[in-house]
């Protein structure tokens, strides 16, 4: 369902007179942003590579980021997240090698040791989209467009104090929780697990 079709939808759904064409943008974007909060499903997944060509002491997260998967480097090491205490005092030995450690400052992950070669792959949860028009699809709208409309109508719910609030609340969760659950279910079929990766970005 592309983003016009999803307006228009929620717009039924809602059913007042007094909504505008502002407020139905709002309470769709809350309702996504909601969702991102709290779903993880495997085409939110993607990766990004950053190509080592000198001592790296960070990287810089997808502007989309959500959450960490994981973290690997090119030699073969899975890189261990640790807390920034302990980080501090491994980043008081400028130490260069191969990476082993990182841990999230804002919007970069610090690295130790400090790789002077080679690629590392962030694979992580990232956003699920934008609307830039009325005819734009995300792969969310496609598999999901009434967790969407739903996630929107418990803002709307806030916003008019709409009677239909905890029936808006229950569709939403029911939604949300099918989603989930059809996507654990098949992230355990088979005997190997995998994380397939729906994106794939160089970074030099």
């Amino acid at each position: 369902m592309n983003y016009g079709d999803l307006k228009s939808h929620f717009n039924d759904l809602l059913n007042r007179t007094d909504i505008t064409a502002t407020l139905t943008t709002r309470f769709i974007d809350q309702g996504i942003s909601r969702i991102q909060r709290n779903l993880r499903v495997p085409f939110m997944e993607k990766q990004q590579n950053y190509t080592v060509s000198g001592t790296t002491a960070s990287i810089t997260l997808p502007s989309d980021f959500l959450e960490i998967i994981n973290l690997y480097h090119s030699s073969g090491v899975q890189l261990t997240r640790i807390p920034m205490t302990t980080m501090r005092s491994y980043l008081a030995n400028a130490y260069s090698g191969r990476p082993e450690y990182f841990t999230r400052q804002q919007a970069s992950l610090l690295l130790f040791p400090q790789p002077s070669d080679g690629t590392l792959t962030l694979d992580y949860y990232g956003e699920v989209g934008d609307f830039t028009s009325d005819s734009t699809e995300t792969t969310l709208s496609k598999i999901a467009p009434d967790l969407i409309i739903y996630a929107g109508l418990t803002y709307a719910s806030d916003y008019y104090l709409d009677e239909r609030q905890d029936l808006f609340e229950a569709k939403y969760l029911q939604f949300m929780q099918e989603l989930q659950s059809q996507a654990d279910d098949q992230e355990l079929n088979g005997s190997t697990q995998q994380i397939q990766s729906a994106f794939n970005f160089e970074v030099v």
